[in-house]
Protein backbone atom coordinates (compact mmCIF):
# COMPACT_ATOMS: atom_id res chain seq x y z
CA UNK A 1 0.00 0.00 0.00
CA UNK A 2 1.59 3.30 -1.10
CA UNK A 3 1.39 6.71 0.56
CA UNK A 4 -1.54 7.75 -1.66
CA UNK A 5 -3.55 4.75 -0.46
CA UNK A 6 -2.67 5.51 3.16
CA UNK A 7 -3.77 9.13 2.76
CA UNK A 8 -6.99 8.15 1.01
CA UNK A 9 -8.55 6.44 4.02
CA UNK A 10 -8.18 9.27 6.59
CA UNK A 11 -9.13 11.92 4.02
CA UNK A 12 -12.31 9.99 3.17
CA UNK A 13 -13.18 9.51 6.86
CA UNK A 14 -12.73 13.21 7.64
CA UNK A 15 -14.76 14.21 4.58
CA UNK A 16 -17.56 11.82 5.55
CA UNK A 17 -17.71 13.18 9.11
CA UNK A 18 -17.83 16.78 7.88
CA UNK A 19 -20.60 15.88 5.43
CA UNK A 20 -22.87 13.81 7.69
CA UNK A 21 -22.39 15.73 10.95
CA UNK A 22 -22.95 19.10 9.30
CA UNK A 23 -25.97 17.72 7.45
CA UNK A 24 -27.69 16.81 10.72
CA UNK A 25 -26.63 19.97 12.56
CA UNK A 26 -28.22 22.08 9.83
CA UNK A 27 -31.60 20.39 10.34
CA UNK A 28 -31.43 21.21 14.05
CA UNK A 29 -30.08 24.73 13.51
CA UNK A 30 -32.87 25.75 11.12
CA UNK A 31 -35.45 24.25 13.49
CA UNK A 32 -33.81 26.21 16.34
CA UNK A 33 -34.24 29.42 14.32
CA UNK A 34 -37.97 28.70 14.32
CA UNK A 35 -38.13 28.23 18.07
CA UNK A 36 -37.55 24.49 18.41
CA UNK A 37 -35.07 23.89 21.25
CA UNK A 38 -35.08 20.08 20.96
CA UNK A 39 -31.74 19.68 19.19
CA UNK A 40 -30.04 22.30 21.35
CA UNK A 41 -31.28 20.74 24.61
CA UNK A 42 -30.01 17.34 23.46
CA UNK A 43 -26.58 18.73 22.61
CA UNK A 44 -27.08 17.99 18.92
CA UNK A 45 -26.03 21.42 17.65
CA UNK A 46 -22.48 20.59 18.76
CA UNK A 47 -19.77 20.12 16.12
CA UNK A 48 -18.34 17.28 18.23
CA UNK A 49 -18.76 14.27 15.90
CA UNK A 50 -19.03 11.83 18.82
CA UNK A 51 -22.52 13.05 19.75
CA UNK A 52 -23.73 12.45 16.19
CA UNK A 53 -22.19 9.05 15.43
CA UNK A 54 -24.60 6.23 14.64
CA UNK A 55 -23.06 2.76 15.14
CA UNK A 56 -24.52 1.42 11.91
CA UNK A 57 -24.60 4.49 9.67
CA UNK A 58 -21.33 6.07 10.83
CA UNK A 59 -19.20 2.95 11.39
CA UNK A 60 -20.55 -0.31 9.92
CA UNK A 61 -21.92 1.01 6.61
CA UNK A 62 -18.82 3.13 5.82
CA UNK A 63 -16.58 0.13 6.49
CA UNK A 64 -18.67 -2.10 4.24
CA UNK A 65 -18.97 0.41 1.39
CA UNK A 66 -15.25 1.16 1.46
CA UNK A 67 -13.67 -2.27 1.94
CA UNK A 68 -16.25 -4.78 0.62
CA UNK A 69 -15.90 -3.74 -3.06
CA UNK A 70 -12.11 -4.16 -2.77
CA UNK A 71 -12.53 -7.60 -1.22
CA UNK A 72 -14.75 -8.52 -4.17
CA UNK A 73 -12.09 -7.47 -6.66
CA UNK A 74 -12.86 -3.81 -7.34
CA UNK A 75 -9.95 -1.38 -7.46
CA UNK A 76 -11.42 0.76 -4.68
CA UNK A 77 -14.50 1.27 -2.56
CA UNK A 78 -16.41 4.43 -1.76
CA UNK A 79 -17.18 5.77 1.68
CA UNK A 80 -20.85 6.34 2.46
CA UNK A 81 -22.84 6.64 5.65
CA UNK A 82 -25.02 8.80 7.85
CA UNK A 83 -25.18 10.28 11.34
CA UNK A 84 -27.91 9.95 13.97
CA UNK A 85 -30.93 12.02 12.92
CA UNK A 86 -31.17 15.26 14.89
CA UNK A 87 -34.38 15.37 16.96
CA UNK A 88 -36.77 18.06 15.76
CA UNK A 89 -40.21 19.01 17.07
CA UNK A 90 -41.69 19.83 13.70
CA UNK A 91 -44.97 20.97 15.24
CA UNK A 92 -43.13 23.80 17.00
CA UNK A 93 -41.47 24.73 13.72
CA UNK A 94 -44.80 24.74 11.87
CA UNK A 95 -46.50 26.73 14.61
CA UNK A 96 -43.84 29.44 14.43
CA UNK A 97 -43.09 29.49 10.72
CA UNK A 98 -45.74 27.50 8.91
CA UNK A 99 -45.10 24.76 6.37
CA UNK A 100 -42.48 26.92 4.65
CA UNK A 101 -40.37 26.62 7.81
CA UNK A 102 -40.85 22.85 7.85
CA UNK A 103 -39.76 22.71 4.20
CA UNK A 104 -36.62 24.69 5.09
CA UNK A 105 -35.83 22.24 7.90
CA UNK A 106 -36.26 19.26 5.57
CA UNK A 107 -33.95 20.74 2.92
CA UNK A 108 -31.33 22.24 5.26
CA UNK A 109 -28.99 19.24 5.19
CA UNK A 110 -29.17 18.88 1.41
CA UNK A 111 -28.45 22.59 0.90
CA UNK A 112 -25.46 22.25 3.24
CA UNK A 113 -24.08 19.29 1.27
CA UNK A 114 -24.53 21.01 -2.10
CA UNK A 115 -22.95 24.20 -0.76
CA UNK A 116 -19.89 22.31 0.50
CA UNK A 117 -19.55 20.37 -2.76
CA UNK A 118 -19.67 23.60 -4.76
CA UNK A 119 -17.32 25.47 -2.42
CA UNK A 120 -14.64 22.79 -2.48
CA UNK A 121 -14.95 22.34 -6.23
CA UNK A 122 -14.12 26.05 -6.58
CA UNK A 123 -11.15 25.65 -4.22
CA UNK A 124 -10.02 22.66 -6.26
CA UNK A 125 -9.67 24.79 -9.40
CA UNK A 126 -6.78 26.67 -7.76
CA UNK A 127 -4.83 23.47 -7.05
CA UNK A 128 -2.56 21.49 -9.37
CA UNK A 129 -2.17 17.77 -9.91
CA UNK A 130 0.13 16.20 -7.28
CA UNK A 131 3.73 15.57 -8.28
CA UNK A 132 6.78 13.97 -6.67
CA UNK A 133 7.89 17.40 -5.49
CA UNK A 134 4.73 18.06 -3.48
CA UNK A 135 4.61 17.46 0.26
CA UNK A 136 2.40 14.78 1.75
CA UNK A 137 0.34 17.56 3.35
CA UNK A 138 -0.45 19.02 -0.07
CA UNK A 139 -1.41 15.60 -1.45
CA UNK A 140 -3.56 14.95 1.62
CA UNK A 141 -5.28 18.35 1.26
CA UNK A 142 -6.00 17.64 -2.39
CA UNK A 143 -7.45 14.21 -1.64
CA UNK A 144 -9.54 15.62 1.21
CA UNK A 145 -11.04 18.32 -1.01
CA UNK A 146 -11.88 15.81 -3.76
CA UNK A 147 -13.46 13.50 -1.17
CA UNK A 148 -15.50 16.41 0.21
CA UNK A 149 -16.90 17.14 -3.24
CA UNK A 150 -17.73 13.50 -3.98
CA UNK A 151 -19.24 12.53 -0.63
CA UNK A 152 -21.35 15.69 -0.33
CA UNK A 153 -22.76 15.17 -3.82
CA UNK A 154 -23.66 11.56 -3.04
CA UNK A 155 -25.35 12.55 0.24
CA UNK A 156 -27.29 15.36 -1.40
CA UNK A 157 -28.59 13.18 -4.24
CA UNK A 158 -29.38 10.26 -1.93
CA UNK A 159 -31.32 12.47 0.50
CA UNK A 160 -33.25 14.16 -2.30
CA UNK A 161 -34.93 10.86 -3.15
CA UNK A 162 -38.57 10.93 -1.99
CA UNK A 163 -38.12 7.74 0.01
CA UNK A 164 -40.01 7.56 3.33
CA UNK A 165 -37.89 8.92 6.22
CA UNK A 166 -35.49 10.65 3.78
CA UNK A 167 -35.28 14.44 3.49
CA UNK A 168 -36.84 14.27 0.04
CA UNK A 169 -39.91 12.54 1.45
CA UNK A 170 -40.22 15.11 4.25
CA UNK A 171 -40.06 17.86 1.63
CA UNK A 172 -42.87 16.21 -0.36
CA UNK A 173 -44.99 15.78 2.80
CA UNK A 174 -44.72 19.42 3.86
CA UNK A 175 -45.31 20.65 0.31
CA UNK A 176 -48.40 18.44 0.16
CA UNK A 177 -49.65 19.77 3.50
CA UNK A 178 -48.95 23.34 2.41
CA UNK A 179 -51.08 22.93 -0.70
CA UNK A 180 -53.57 20.65 1.10
CA UNK A 181 -52.91 17.58 -1.02
CA UNK A 182 -53.58 15.46 2.03
CA UNK A 183 -53.66 12.09 0.27
CA UNK A 184 -50.00 12.48 -0.69
CA UNK A 185 -48.98 13.38 2.86
CA UNK A 186 -50.95 10.44 4.24
CA UNK A 187 -49.37 8.04 1.75
CA UNK A 188 -45.82 9.02 2.73
CA UNK A 189 -46.65 8.92 6.44
CA UNK A 190 -48.03 5.39 6.12
CA UNK A 191 -45.10 4.26 3.96
CA UNK A 192 -42.43 5.43 6.42
CA UNK A 193 -41.88 1.98 8.04
CA UNK A 194 -40.99 0.58 4.60
CA UNK A 195 -38.34 3.14 3.71
CA UNK A 196 -35.39 0.81 4.25
CA UNK A 197 -36.97 -1.86 2.04
CA UNK A 198 -37.36 0.71 -0.75
CA UNK A 199 -33.71 1.74 -0.40
CA UNK A 200 -32.52 -1.87 -0.64
CA UNK A 201 -34.69 -2.48 -3.71
CA UNK A 202 -33.25 0.59 -5.43
CA UNK A 203 -29.67 -0.38 -4.65
CA UNK A 204 -30.16 -3.97 -5.82
CA UNK A 205 -32.02 -3.23 -9.05
CA UNK A 206 -31.41 -1.20 -12.23
CA UNK A 207 -33.40 1.63 -10.61
CA UNK A 208 -30.17 2.84 -9.05
CA UNK A 209 -28.95 4.01 -12.45
CA UNK A 210 -31.52 6.78 -13.13
CA UNK A 211 -32.15 7.56 -9.46
CA UNK A 212 -28.58 7.62 -8.12
CA UNK A 213 -25.73 6.85 -10.51
CA UNK A 214 -26.68 9.23 -13.31
CA UNK A 215 -27.50 12.27 -11.11
CA UNK A 216 -24.32 11.77 -9.05
CA UNK A 217 -22.17 11.32 -12.16
CA UNK A 218 -23.67 14.39 -13.81
CA UNK A 219 -23.03 16.60 -10.79
CA UNK A 220 -19.51 15.27 -10.26
CA UNK A 221 -18.64 15.80 -13.92
CA UNK A 222 -19.88 19.37 -13.59
CA UNK A 223 -18.01 20.11 -10.37
CA UNK A 224 -14.77 18.22 -11.05
CA UNK A 225 -14.29 18.92 -14.76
Amino acid sequence: MNSIDLLGIPSAIIALLIAIVGHEIMHGWVAFKYGDMTAKKNGRLSINPLVHIDPIGSILVPLLTYFLPMLLGASSGFLFGWAKPVPVNIQTVIRNGGYNAAIQVSLAGIVYNLFLATLFSVILTSMHEPSAQDSLMYVFSLMLIIALVKINVVLAVFNLLPIPSFDGAHFVIYMALKFRVLKVAEFFAKAEPYGMIVIILILMTPLKMPLLIWPVSTLLNLLLS
